[in-house]
Order: C-alpha cells, then sequence, then structure tokens
C-alpha cells in the first residue's frame, strides 16, 4: 500500500493492470502473496458500510453517493500513481474501464414466472469471473416488497476475451401476499453474504397469480394467454398456471353452467325499463355470450354491454310485461346450459291512491305522505317524487304503502300532479293534486317574557297558519363577547333548544317555550318560529325583545313542618308566599290544585299567591287515592314546567262538643233494657223449641201420607212421557229450513234488541250539504285504515267514564260494518286489542278473561266469529238447531200456557213451569182464510188447539198453520185479524179474548177461551179482517223472541185479567172434570207444587235426542273444524305461550269464554238469529236451559249437586260429565290439526268479504261513529297529540279536517 503523497494533478508514468498495453491478468494485481483475495473486513475497514463490488474495482469509491467515510484504495507497491484534482486516476480510456466492471445485464428467457411453482430463474452477466469458481457462496435475490427471498445461484463464464457469463437461480416456489394479479419484483445477485453486484436499471421479473381476479372458470378462461391459466378441477375447484395443476387434478375444458347469486332488484314495473343487476358465475366469456340470453320472470331483459363483467355480472333492462307476474332469473350460456336464480323478481304495478297533506306553503317544507300500493317497486334510487316539475326529496322511512318525502319550494300558489316515477315508468295521483298555498304569514306573537325552566305558552298570531305541519320554538343562547383579545374571538358553538307548537287554528299557533339549562346570565337569547322552511324571528315581530327571567320559589303551607297537614278554615283564601312569582307569568296563567279541586287564583305579586279554594274538601287526585285510600288531597301549583307540591290541606269540620251527663245517664239506663230484653228473648226460644220439636212430628206424619201421591203423580207423568214420545222427526221434516240471508242475520247478531238494524235510515242532513257530509265519511273510512288511530280511538273511548257497556258493544257493531269489507284488516285490528286485553288480564286475574262483554274487542270478537262461521251454522248447525226448535215449539203447543203469567205445562225451566192441574182436551179445528185474493176459494186446513187456549193463542196457531212456509215479513199481523166461528149458513160469531160474555169474579175478569164459547171439535173457524181499529205502539225498541204475555195491569174500572190460575191466596177451584184430582191431593199439589216437577223430566225426555244432535254437530271433530276456530284457537295458544302462562285450565277457559259463551250460546239462545222465525218467552225460557247445560258442559268447575241445587242444573246432572268429555276431546283433536296460517286466514277473510259484501249500511255507521268522536272530541285529539308517531302522521289534523266536513263549523284547521 503506498501514501498518496504526490501533488494533485500527477499521473503515474507505469500502467494500471487490465489497462490497454499491460501483460498482468487483470486479477493478479488484487491477489495477496499467497495467491488470496483479501478479506472483505481489510478492504472496508472493518465496519465501514457495505458498498457494490463495481463500485470497489472501478474506483469509485469517492463518489458523492456514497455519505460515510473514503472507500480504502487497493493499490500495488509496485505502481507508481498519477493523480488530476476531481479524479482519483484514470488507466487508459474510460470505456474500457466501465466496461471490465461485473454486472448482471438481463434475464434470459419469460421475465413471467407463476407463483407456487417450482421455477428456474436465468440471468446474464458480464466480467463476473470472480464469482465462478470462488469458495464463497451466490445468491440471486428478489426483492418482495419489505422481504427478501434469496435462492442459491451458479455462475458460468465464458473463457476470455469473453466476458459474458450464464447465472442459473436454483428452482423455488415463489409467492406473493398482495391482491394482484401480477407483481413486479426487483432481482440482483449477491456474492459473499453481503456484495450485491451492479445490476442493468430495471433487472425484474414478474410474477403471477392465476387466482386473483379469476374466480371462476369462466374468468380463469379469459385471462392474458401468456399467463397459461387453466382451472384445476378437484377437491378444491382453481384458476391456476398449467404447471401447478397437479396430476390428481384435471384441466377443465368446458365450464359448468352459470350460476346466479344475486338479483337487484327482486321488482319492477309492469311496464319494463328497469335496470337490473344479476351478479354470480360463469356467466359468459364474453358480452356476445350472454346477449338476448336473459329473461326475467319468463320476460326478455336486454343486456346493457357497457356494464358487463366478464363471469361476475351484468346489468339487463326488462322489458313490458303488461300484467302482474312473478319468475326466476334465467341467464342461458350457449353451450354450458343456463342458470336459474332462486330469487324471484315480480313485475309490479303500483298504484298511487291518496296523498296526505293535500296542501302546504308555497315554501316548501312540507312533508308529504302517499299512500298506495307497491311503491317501492324497483331500485330505490330510481323511485323518485315530482309535485308538478318540483321534485319532492325522499325521506328515509319508506314502506311499501307508504312513501314520505318533502316539498321544495314553489314560486306561485298552484294546484299540481303528483307523480312517482319508477326509473322510467311514471304513476299520477289519479283523484286529486297537491295545492300549494300561500305562505303562512305571523303578524303578532307575546308575551315577551319567560322563566328559565320555560313552559310559558306563547301565541302567535297570524295568517295561513294551519298549512303548517310541524311548527317550533327554537332558542339559541350566543355568548357575548365582550372583549377584542384572542380569547375572545375565539369560535364560540351557540346553544339551540326547540320545543314543538300546537295548531290551534289557522290564525293562531301556541308554542310552550323550551327550558334553558342554566341562567344565561352573560349570553344573548334569540328567539324564531320554525313553520315548516319559513322563520320567523321574535325580535322583528314583537317591539320588546324576548328576556328569560329568573325562577320563581313558591313556601310550603307550613314552613315550619312541611310534612304535617295544614288545617283550612272554610271561608278563607289560601296565602302563598314567594320570590319572582310574576316576571313572567300572569294570574289566569297559574294552575292551582288541591287535590281534584281547582284553587281559582285571584291575585299574584312578585312575592304573593292569593287563590280561593273549594267550599268542600276535594278528593286527593286519583294516582294518590289509589296509593292510599285516606290520603288527603296536595296543594299544588303548576307554573309553566315548574310544579311545586306545597303540602297536604285537611279542612276543619265543627269542633266535638263534651258529651253531656244526661247522655250518659240515658246510655246506662238503655243498657239495662237491652239485657232484660235478651233474658226474655231467651226464655221464649226455650219454649218455642219445645212447641216446634211437637209440630215436626206433625209435618213427619203429613210427608208420609204425601209420599203415596206423589209416587202416583210420577206415575202419571210418566205414562204422559211415553205417550209424547211420538215420531216427531217426520213432522218437522215436513217444511224446508226457513234460513235468513246473510245480511240479516248479521244485522241481527250485530245489533241485538232492535226490531231491524239501526243503519236502515238516511243520514239526516240537508241535501245541500251531503255531498260535504259523505265526502267526510269517506275521509274518516280513510282514517280508520290507520291502525295507530283506530286503536288509539277506542283506547280514548274505554277510558271514559260515561262510555257504558251499550256504547262499548254499539261501537263495536258499527265498527264491524264500517270495515267488512276489509276482514283481514278487521282481524289484524282484532288481534292487537286482544294482545292488549290479554296483556291486561295477565296482571289481574287471567281466568276472568273475556268473561263478559265489558270491552270493545269482547264485541269485535263476538262479530268476528259470527261473520266467519256463518257458512258453518248454514251447512252444518242449521238442520239440528232448527229441528231443536221445532221440537221445543212442538211439545209446548201441546201443553196449556198461560197466556197472562207466561207459564206452560211442558217446559225445562222451572220459573216457568205451570204448577198447576189444568184441565183441557185438544181440538182439531178447520182453519180458512177471509182475507186477499182468492178468499172464497180458500180450502180449509185443520189446526191442533187446546180448549183452554185464548182466542189469542188459538189465533197464533191457525196463522202458523196456513201461512206455513211463508216469510214471517209477508204474513199478515194478528191484531188485525179477528177468529170468526162459523156454523152453518147465517152462522158466524166473531171470538175474541174479552167481550161482554167474560165471566167476573169480583176484581179479576178471566180471558176468553175456546172452551167458554164452546166451541166443538172439527168447527170451522175463519181468519177475517178487524172491523175495530187497534192503535199499535210506535217508538218501541224491538227484542227478537220477546213476545211479553198480558201485563197485569189493572185497566179503568180496576179489573184484573187472568187466563188459568188466577193470582190468589186462596184460587176459586174449577168445577170438576174427568181426570182431575181429588179434593185432598189438590190441596196437597197446593202444598207442595214441586210434585208437578216431573214435567220437566217429561219435556227433558222428549227433547233429549235433539239436544244430543245438536251439541254432537257443534263439538264434532269428524268434519272440517271451521278455519276460524282453528286459527283463534292457536292465537290464544300463542299469547299464553308469550306471557309464560302455562295453566291449562286458564287456556281451556279462554277458548271456553271466546266460542261457546260468546257464539254458540248466542245461537242456541237465539234462533231467529239464524231462521226466519218467531219466538215466545216459553221457548226462550226452554233455550235458556239448554245453552246453559251447554255452558257447563265447557266449564272446568265440578258443580257439586245437592237437594239445594237449582232444578236446571239438576235436570242435565247425568249428562253434563259426558257433554264435557265432548269438549274436551274436540278442545284436543282442534289443537292436534294442522295450525292454521296467516296466509290462509286472509284468504278466507277475503273470500268472506267478497261474498258477504251485501251493504249493511256502512255509511250511516260511519255517521253513528263520528258521534261518539264528536262527544269526546277533545280527549281523542290530545291522546293524539301526546303520542309521537300520530303527530308524524297527522292524524289529530285529518279528523280536524272530517270534524270542518261533517259538522259545517269552524273547527281547529
Amino acid at each position: 500500500m503506498v501514501a498518496l503523497d504526490q501533488p494533485p494533478g500527477t499521473v503515474p508514468d507505469t500502467t494500471f493492470p487490465g489497462a490497454p498495453g499491460s501483460m498482468k491478468p487483470v486479477l493478479d494485481w488484487l491477489t495477496k502473496g499467497g495467491g488470496e483475495l483479501p478479506e472483505a473486513d481489510e478492504w472496508m475497514g472493518g465496519d465501514t458500510p457495505a458498498f457494490s463490488t463495481s463500485t470497489l474495482l472501478s474506483g469509485d469509491g469517492d463518489s458523492a453517493e456514497h455519505e460515510g467515510p473514503p472507500a480504502p484504495l487497493i493499490l500495488l507497491s509496485s505502481l507508481d500513481y498519477q493523480y488530476d484534482t476531481p479524479g482519483l486516476w484514470e488507466l487508459g480510456e474510460v470505456n474500457q474501464r466501465v466496461s471490465s466492471c461485473p454486472c448482471v445485464e438481463t434475464v434470459q428467457g419469460s421475465l413471467l414466472i407463476p407463483v407456487h411453482v417450482e421455477r428456474e430463474v436465468q440471468l446474464r452477466g458480464r466480467n463476473l469471473w470472480l464469482f465462478q469458481d470462488g469458495p464463497r457462496s451466490s445468491e440471486c435475490v428478489l426483492e418482495l416488497g419489505s422481504r427478501e427471498v434469496a435462492v442459491e445461484a451458479q455462475v458460468e463464464c465464458a473463457p476470455p476475451p469473453d466476458v459474458w457469463c450464464h447465472i442459473k437461480c436454483q428452482q423455488h416456489q415463489f409467492s406473493y401476499e398482495a391482491l394482484k394479479p401480477e407483481l413486479q419484483v426487483g432481482l440482483f445477485l449477491r456474492w459473499a453474504g453481503g456484495l450485491r453486484v451492479d445490476s442493468a436499471d430495471g433487472l425484474h421479473v414478474v410474477l403471477y397469480d392465476c387466482s386473483v381476479g379469476h374466480g371462476d372458470c369462466s374468468r380463469c378462461q379469459t385471462a392474458m394467454p401468456q399467463y397459461d391459466c387453466v382451472w384445476c378441477e378437484g377437491e378444491r375447484p382453481r384458476c391456476v398456471a398449467r404447471e401447478a395443476c397437479n396430476e390428481a387434478e384435471t384441466v377443465a375444458t368446458q365450464c359448468p353452467a352459470p350460476l346466479i347469486h344475486s338479483v337487484d332488484p327482486l321488482t319492477g314495473p309492469i311496464d319494463g325499463g328497469t335496470r337490473v343487476t344479476i351478479r354470480g358465475s360463469n356467466l359468459g366469456q364474453h358480452v356476445q355470450d350472454v346477449l338476448d340470453m336473459v329473461r326475467v320472470a319468463g320476460v326478455p331483459c336486454a343486456v346493457d354491454a357497457g356494464e358487463y363483467d366478464v363471469s361476475s355480472s351484468l346489468v339487463c333492462i326488462t322489458g313490458a310485461s303488461g300484467e302482474e307476474v312473478t319468475g326466476t332469473v334465467a341467464v342461458e350460456v350457449p353451450g354450458r346450459g343456463h342458470g336459474v336464480s332462486e330469487f324471484s323478481f315480480a313485475y309490479q304495478d303500483p298504484k298511487v291512491h291518496s296523498i296526505f297533506p293535500a296542501r302546504g306553503p308555497r315554501a316548501g317544507g312540507t312533508r308529504l305522505t302517499l299512500h298506495g300500493s307497491k311503491l317501492l317497486t324497483g331500485r330505490l334510487e330510481d323511485i323518485r317524487v315530482v309535485v308538478g316539475d318540483q321534485p319532492c326529496h325522499l325521506l328515509l322511512e319508506q314502506q311499501s304503502e307508504q312513501l314520505h318525502c318533502e316539498t321544495g319550494p314553489y314560486p306561485v300558489p298552484a294546484e299540481l300532479p303528483v307523480t312517482v316515477l319508477f326509473g322510467a315508468t311514471e304513476r299520477r295521483l289519479q283523484h286529486g293534486q297537491f295545492k300549494y298555498t300561500s305562505d303562512p304569514n305571523v303578524t303578532s306573537v307575546g308575551p315577551s317574557k319567560s322563566f328559565f325552566s320555560g313552559g310559558r305558552e306563547i301565541w302567535v298570531r297570524g295568517q295561513d297558519l294551519d298549512v303548517v305541519q310541524r311548527p317550533r320554538i327554537r332558542v339559541t343562547v350566543v355568548p357575548r363577547q365582550h372583549g377584542q383579545g384572542l380569547a375572545q374571538k375565539q369560535h364560540v358553538v351557540p346553544e339551540k333548544f326547540e320545543e314543538p307548537c300546537l295548531v290551534n287554528s289557522s290564525h293562531l299557533l301556541m308554542c310552550r317555550t323550551p327550558a334553558l339549562p342554566g341562567p344565561p346570565w352573560d349570553s344573548g337569547v334569540q328567539v324564531e318560529f320554525i313553520l315548516d322552511n319559513m322563520v320567523f324571528d321574535f325580535a322583528a315581530l314583537s317591539p320588546t325583545p324576548f328576556s328569560y327571567e329568573a325562577d320563581p320559589t313558591l313556601r310550603s303551607l307550613n314552613p315550619e313542618d312541611p310534612s304535617t297537614p295544614f288545617r283550612h278554615k272554610p271561608g278563607s283564601v289560601f296565602s302563598v308566599e314567594g320570590e319572582n312569582l310574576d316576571l313572567a307569568m300572569s294570574k289566569e296563567e297559574v294552575v292551582a290544585m288541591i287535590g281534584d279541586g281547582p284553587c281559582v287564583v285571584k291575585t299574584l305579586t312578585r312575592n304573593h299567591l292569593y287563590c280561593e279554594p273549594p267550599v268542600e274538601q276535594p278528593l286527593p287526585h286519583p294516582h294518590a287515592l289509589r296509593e292510599a285510600p285516606d290520603a288527603l288531597p296536595e296543594f299544588t301549583v303548576q307554573m309553566g314546567n315548574l310544579r311545586f307540591s306545597l303540602g297536604h290541606v285537611q279542612y276543619d269540620g265543627e269542633s266535638p262538643v263534651a258529651f253531656p251527663v244526661a247522655a250518659q245517664v240515658g246510655l246506662g239506663v238503655g243498657t239495662s233494657l237491652l239485657a232484660l230484653g235478651v233474658i226474655i228473648i231467651v226464655l221464649i226460644y226455650r219454649r218455642k223449641s219445645k212447641q216446634a220439636l211437637r209440630d215436626y212430628k206433625k209435618v213427619q206424619i203429613q210427608l208420609e201420607n204425601l209420599e203415596s201421591s206423589v209416587r202416583d203423580r210420577c206415575k202419571k207423568e210418566f205414562t204422559d212421557l211415553m205417550t209424547e214420545m211420538t215420531d216427531l222427526t217426520s213432522d218437522l221434516l215436513g217444511s224446508g229450513i226457513p234460513f235468513l240471508d246473510y245480511k240479516v242475520y248479521a244485522e241481527r247478531v250485530f245489533f241485538p234488541g232492535y226490531r231491524e238494524s239501526p243503519l236502515h235510515r238516511d243520514l239526516g242532513v240537508p241535501d245541500s250539504r251531503r255531498p260535504t257530509v259523505e265526502q267526510g265519511l269517506g275521509q274518516l273510512s280513510n282514517l280508520l285504515n290507520s291502525k295507530l288511530f283506530l286503536t288509539k280511538f277506542i283506547h280514548t273511548l274505554e277510558s271514559q267514564r260515561t262510555f257504558s257497556a251499550r256504547d262499548r258493544a254499539y261501537v263495536a257493531s258499527l265498527l264491524t260494518v264500517a270495515l267488512h269489507g276489509k276482514l283481514e284488516y278487521f282481524t289484524d285490528i282484532l288481534r292487537t286489542l286482544l294482545s292488549d286485553l290479554v296483556a291486561q288480564y295477565v296482571a289481574k286475574n287471567p281466568k276472568l278473561m273475556l268473561r263478559r262483554t265489558e270491552t270493545v274487542v269482547e264485541k269485535l270478537l263476538t262479530n268476528w266469529m259470527s261473520i266467519c262461521l256463518y257458512t258453518f251454522v248454514r251447512d252444518s248447525v242449521g238442520e239440528p238447531l232448527y229441528m231443536l226448535f221445532r221440537g221445543i215449539k212442538h211439545q209446548v203447543d201441546k201443553g196449556p200456557v198461560d197466556s197472562v203469567t207466561g207459564k206452560a205445562k211442558y217446559t225445562l225451566n222451572d220459573n216457568r213451569l205451570l204448577r198447576e192441574d189444568v184441565e183441557y182436551r185438544p181440538l182439531t179445528l178447520n182453519a180458512l182464510l177471509a182475507v186477499g185474493p182468492g178468499a172464497g176459494e180458500a180450502q180449509c186446513v185443520p189446526v191442533k188447539v187446546l180448549d183452554c187456549d185464548t182466542i189469542s193463542q188459538a189465533k197464533e196457531k191457525m196463522l202458523d198453520q196456513l201461512y206455513k212456509g211463508v216469510p214471517l215479513a209477508q204474513r199478515p199481523d194478528s191484531c188485525t185479524l179477528d177468529v170468526e166461528w162459523r156454523s152453518g149458513v147465517a152462522g158466524h160469531l166473531i171470538l175474541s179474548d174479552e167481550d161482554v160474555t167474560s165471566e167476573l169474579q169480583g176484581l179479576w175478569r178471566r180471558l176468553n177461551t175456546l172452551q167458554h164459547y164452546k166451541v166443538p171439535d172439527g168447527a170451522t173457524v175463519a181468519l177475517v179482517p178487524c172491523l175495530t181499529k187497534h192503535i199499535l205502539r210506535e217508538n218501541q225498541d224491538y227484542v227478537p223472541g220477546e213476545r211479553t204475555p198480558m201485563l197485569e195491569d189493572v185497566d179503568e174500572g180496576g179489573i184484573r185479567p187472568w187466563h188459568l190460575v188466577k193470582p190468589s191466596d186462596e184460587p176459586e177451584p174449577p168445577r170438576p172434570r174427568r181426570g182431575s184430582l181429588r179434593g185432598g191431593e189438590r190441596e196437597r199439589a197446593k202444598a207442595i207444587p214441586e210434585i208437578y216437577l216431573t214435567r220437566l223430566l217429561s219435556m227433558k225426555g222428549t227433547l233429549q235426542k235433539f239436544v244430543d244432535d245438536l251439541f254432537q254437530v257443534i263439538l264434532s271433530t269428524s268434519r272440517p273444524v271451521p278455519l276460524a276456530v282453528k286459527y283463534f284457537f292457536d292465537l290464544l295458544d300463542e299469547q299464553a305461550q308469550q306471557h309464560g302462562i302455562s295453566d291449562q285450565d286458564t287456556i281451556h277457559i279462554w277458548k271456553t269464554n271466546s266460542l261457546p259463551l260468546r257464539f254458540w250460546i248466542n245461537i242456541i239462545k237465539n234462533p231467529q238469529f239464524v231462521f226466519d222465525v218467531q219466538t215466545s218467552d216459553n221457548m226462550d225460557a226452554v233455550l235458556l236451559v239448554i245453552a246453559q247445560t251447554f255452558m257447563d258442559a265447557c266449564t272446568l268447575a265440578d258443580h257439586k249437586l245437592g237437594r239445594d241445587s237449582p232444578i236446571n242444573k239438576l235436570l242435565y246432572a247425568r249428562d253434563i260429565p259426558r257433554y264435557k268429555q265432548m269438549v274436551e276431546r274436540y278442545y284436543a283433536d282442534i289443537r292436534q290439526t294442522v295450525p292454521a296460517s296467516d296466509q290462509e286466514m286472509n284468504s278466507v277473510l277475503a273470500e268472506l268479504s267478497r261474498n258477504c259484501s251485501a251493504d249493511l249500511g256502512a255509511r250511516v255507521a260511519l255517521h253513528e261513529l263520528y258521534k261518539y268522536i264528536n262527544k269526546y272530541y277533545d280527549q281523542i285529539i290530545t291522546a293524539l297529540e301526546e303520542d309521537g308517531t300520530a303527530q308524524k302522521m297527522q292524524l289529530g289534523y285529518r279528523l280536524q279536517q272530517i270534524a270542518a266536513a261533517v259538522e259545517n263549523k269552524v273547527t281547529d284547521l
């Protein structure tokens, strides 16, 4: 090594080895004495940073690119060196020196290297003899981002003078983590573990991964050819380089059929034009593969070539279907089959039915609600609403039946059409337009002060204020800035506080001031009124700026001990002390209450409040009364949002006086007399006991004597029973079953107690107002379609004290008529209300639910069951029920019936049992009709009567036979006909219940019977028109089935009528006749009338078959159970499960109260609901016993019967256990059947709505409903305003519009 101490600029006069003219090899000058190259550490000076071999060997160590210490110079001592100032040395020509440096020039072969494949990389370089045979290892290094991959390299060089060398990088599987189809990777050669050989600029290879971006076969086959990607089929199909597909796997030559993963949207208008995005795999390799190959719901869909993504997605534009149709999406690729989506696409025909509100200010900001069907058809981003040509900006919450948007401004007031655009398809509102009205204008506001706690009512006056949907008051608090320093100039965010306002009328808004969190002593307050898109500043409307004042304070009535009640002396006023009371409040705005009674504020000053209390002590507030029934009323004061509780109040009564001495003496004397009386009573009791024992022995002897007579009576009644059990069935089947049509059936079930439906009348409004009223009722019908309004309406009515049980049932029937055409919606309302009812009873006693008709939902359930089971009644239950009815009528008419008391010999009800031995004999009269056309040629009809029948009773039996098969409405009224007894040619006698021949016994007149007139068996009688005028009662409600017997009223002369038994303690015995009781037996019968109870057994045995047949049809599951029953029973089971009710007895009671009690009992007791028949009191009494038996069979309680049990229950005591088994089996069979889905039930309800579409008077029903709305108008409006959702839907506003239309009066609009 030679130091370089020559002056700069000198050049050594020797030649550098390897330069032109040098005889030494280029490597000899670098070797040591031993022929080895020096170590790298010796070259680089130990810890000197590494540098490239080319830098070392080319002499560029002082290059400016190196910032470390200068590179060591490797020089030989036998050489002389000369220096030139910027260069280190110059040996020959520069080009010769550079060409001698080792360098990697290029990559031999393809630059593409697939991942996960063993691949050898070959490079070409020059001057690499140094790396060829040395002991040091060489390696190829690939720069993969932040990491390096090194593989062993082998260098082979041609002998000099050829400078080119070949480098082979060992085979290796390369990979990278980036999700790119290819990755350019830098490449260089490294030697001796740290020396990097220079490479040509941009020397690199390209790694590529076939699986990236080629997730299916079609994409794989469309990869660039130079990649040589194939779809490798096997356990895990994938796209790889051809070499990566091993022998166990096969290369796919044909791609599978298309697979559709998603379709968006799934709906579109029938007009077509919807852009449908289909995503999947193997959707073709070119757009030509799928052109004209896509069908949506069977309709061709044109593919948009510009938005085709190979194999994975395509966009097509639907064609027009012409009608609503639903189907799958299919994509076919020629030669590969076709793919079908799992999702169905529906062509829909959206409709816009109505909008609300129908007007709004031209400044915009009105939230418009569009009602319709299928409004979310197509892509959501393609749905637009325009009013005229102005867009209505859609809001976030949208529904299939409702769209919500906010109108934009419009320059002038106008009525414009409303259109909904579904892409290229539009639907316009056909009936009605949106009206842009003049903007609201505010003219004055006040008052101008409020407490910090807020709640003071600000009145905003102006014009057209009712067109505002969401009026609000906004208070902005901005801190004042007093200085100009840096701290004061910082940005301060103002606080805003808002409260909604109430639209009182078109000229008045009422806004309550919002509360501020703290006194803004150092802040400014700005008050604004936000009327949709318009803002009005308080400062511009009032000469006095608005200000907030300190909150008032009030002291307790008893400041020393607030817990002690305040003793109030009636006649005085309350005086309350406080502070700041009148700063921002007037006395009219202060509300003072003592319990539930008002304390009228008379004076309000800065520090005092004076109010006048009620004269008598009011009751506590209802919630306080519930918590403590003996609580005292509390004195409260409400000032805006502040409520002060100032203690309890107790009114002072009269002070108690001292108990006088005289009274004390009297009390002592009275006590002594009481003790004496007790002693006397004990002595008398002992004497009476002995007498009672003697009487008992006498009665015992009498009972033994009566036993034989009772046995005789039972034998006689049993003989009558066997005689009466004849073939009644053939008589009953003689005439058909007179079913009522559905309209009459529904009216009688919905409105029992009326001769005809109360809806069979006109609206009762003048013709000039009829269109307006009908329009208002139409709006009410639409409002009832809001589930929220309807439930709020019902709950509000039920919470009113004056809303009676009769009103509840009436309103329920009115709602049933109004919603009869929408039974699906009616059922949904019923489910919601029933769920609320279950929650209410679960908290109390769930077994009491549906026991009575105390709520609207219970009557709704009765009506719903009646509608759903009408077909089942006609087809199945009608025949056995009619047979039972005819059997009862036949039996009752066969025995005597007292026309005055209504008691009969043959009955099941002991209260209606005729407990007398009345003599009678049957007669057969030849009756003819002497009225109407053809009366002269009328044929005689045999009629069976009893000689003890009154003339009116006989007349009714004649009408039944003469008009058999004729509807009741077409029969003449019996009051307009007389009975004429005809004997011979001239013998005509008019028969009547009362005439001059009637028997008089004191104050009693006996009604005339056939026996009274001595009418013989086989006599001819005729029904002729009345000669005297009968005055009919008017305005009398008709209760179906009730035919009240003659009242025991005293006539003008004080004479009372009687028929079979005179109501007297000592009845006058009738004349003895054949078969009558002996005198002694009659007296015993009077003493013990229970001996006639055997007649009940006679009646029961006669009707047993008909009762069994009826119960069997109702409780049988051999035929399909009505779907409504299964659906409702499943609903009850579901409700029980939701509320954690596992007690099966409770569920059994619910089912019993909903079906047997609520429907079948009603039908059994009132056959006139189903048939065109006329009942009587006696028949109703019999049906009542049968209905009670059916109810007892459905209950779970075991009735312990004894001597004191009711006769009616004893009558069927042995049959009820058998009926109970039928009921339990019926409930169990229904539970095990397949559940009824909502879809099946809705289908049945829709069919019922179509088939039972008779007009029941829906318009009048709506008018009747409005009367209840008018009666409880304020309560309903309050309930709607307290509900946030109802406010958003503007239900209160819509109700106000209806009130304006129906009542023709100025409302709060």
